[in-house]
């Protein structure tokens, strides 16, 4: 990438990492104990949760973790890897299948890696989670930053940012489904009463950071369409300069002789020739 294209991606990281220890250092000098806010937001989820509505944020919870959020990683290398353009002549082999391999799994470990810095923070942070008591959802270890939070949003934000490189066409479309994504599962944490609001924006912010931050580091690949890929190219110096001496020899002969006709015609002083 050249130094415009880090420019958005890294002012993104520093933006959300900055406002993610903002948000962690009010946090700790309230003794991680809920806002009033939060504790009303978690109270209205336990008292207007009809059996429909909980099932429903069961089943869209339940996407922003185990297998799914890796299936969307998956998928955005797969779109790298589609948009990269087959292999042709030398590139094929050993060499390219494992840059093949590591195109394609890059946001998968990419996406392991903010897993590990998440659960090494929610360890530290240790912020307690909402009373059991309210749980309509099974839940383990602690609040901040949510875990289906940072896992749906990393997730959802590198296909949307796949899908982008390769169709930029695409990129409002797909970021919006990201968005709206991360979103839905982010509401069902509080209102399944498992997250206070400021871990799901804990949990949003510390994505948004390691996704901008991979856009920073996950290796450059190639954008163009397969199409431009396949276009003939013009020959080398060499070959060019061959081609046009071979055209001249071809064409010599008829070039004189036109040209002996067309003088010939040429109208003189006298008039024309006879």
């Amino acid at each position: 990438m050249t130094g415009a294209d880090l420019r958005r991606p890294a002012a993104l990281a520093a933006a959300c990492g900055g406002a993610f220890a903002l948000l962690a250092v009010v946090l700790a000098v309230h003794g991680w104990r809920p806002f009033g806010f939060e504790a009303a937001a978690v109270r209205w989820g336990v008292t207007h949760r009809p059996e429909g509505a909980r099932s429903v944020a069961v089943a869209v919870t339940a996407l922003g973790t185990d297998v799914f959020p890796y299936v969307l990683a998956l998928a955005a290398g797969a779109v790298c890897v589609r948009t990269g353009g087959p292999s042709r002549g030398r590139e094929r082999g050993r060499g390219q299948g494992r840059r093949t391999a590591s195109v394609l799994l890059a946001p998968v470990g990419w996406l392991v890696a903010g897993q590990l810095l998440r659960q090494g923070l929610m360890r530290g942070f240790a912020r307690p989670r909402p009373p059991a008591a309210g749980w309509a959802f099974d839940a383990s270890w602690f609040a901040f930053p949510s875990g289906h939070a940072f896992t749906s949003a990393l997730s959802a934000g590198l296909l949307a940012w796949a899908v982008a490189r390769a169709h930029p066409r695409a990129a409002r479309t797909a970021t919006a489904a990201a968005a709206l994504f991360t979103a839905a599962i982010g509401a069902t944490r509080v209102f399944l009463g498992v997250h206070w609001p400021l871990d799901v924006l804990g949990g949003w912010l510390l994505a948004g950071c390691w996704l901008a931050l991979g856009a920073c580091l996950l290796p450059k690949l190639p954008t163009e369409p397969d199409s431009h890929r396949r276009r003939t190219r013009p020959p080398p110096d060499d070959d060019r300069a061959g081609h046009s001496r071979r055209q001249a020899a071809a064409t010599g002969p008829a070039t004189v002789l036109l040209s002996g006709r067309r003088t010939r015609c040429l109208p003189g002083p006298a008039g024309p020739s006879r």
